[in-house]
């Protein structure tokens, strides 16, 4: 460790300790030069979560960007802004489970997963503009294959009731 007073690289530990509620460790330094002593902190380098594009770009995962996605999809539902974090946590919680990268798709099915469970307007919203519907024939298809899944939950409910 460099001395911030002389440069110096010589120097000794004298004291190390925890900082109470985190991983950091604060360390007291002397430098063997000059003898002044300073202080280092040391903390676990953490990596983020890069998304991998449809273009194979990289982009640093946004939960800010995912957010404001979902909430756009659910204006003027009646969905809450708690609900709305809670699904973003959900999912950011999921994420966890990729190392260092995660691709788009994977992002924007799970997405689509939460909202179909929560609200379908919001659900066809989301997946209008996920999946780039450029005409009124994508939007059907997406409302008939809802509407018939929708119909088998109900034939499923009435044969388990």
């Amino acid at each position: 460790m460099k001395c911030p007073f002389c440069s110096n690289s010589e120097g000794r530990v004298i004291d190390s300790r925890p900082v109470e509620g985190s991983s950091v460790v604060r360390r007291r330094r002397e430098c063997f030069a000059c003898k002044k002593r300073f202080t280092t902190f040391e903390r676990i380098e953490s990596m983020p979560l890069m998304v991998i594009k449809k273009d194979k770009r990289l982009e640093v995962f946004d939960r800010n960007k995912l957010q404001e996605g979902i909430l756009r999809a659910c204006q003027k539902r009646p969905i809450s802004l708690d609900i709305v974090e809670r699904i973003v946590s959900e999912i950011e919680e999921e994420l966890q489970d990729y190392i260092m990268e995660v691709p788009s798709k994977v992002i924007g099915e799970t997405v689509l997963k939460k909202l179909r469970k929560l609200d379908e307007v919001a659900y066809v919203r989301f997946a209008s503009v996920y999946r780039q519907f450029n005409d009124i024939d994508t939007f059907l298809k997406e409302l008939k294959k809802l509407k018939r899944k929708n119909k088998h939950k109900g034939v499923a409910r009435q044969s388990a009731g």
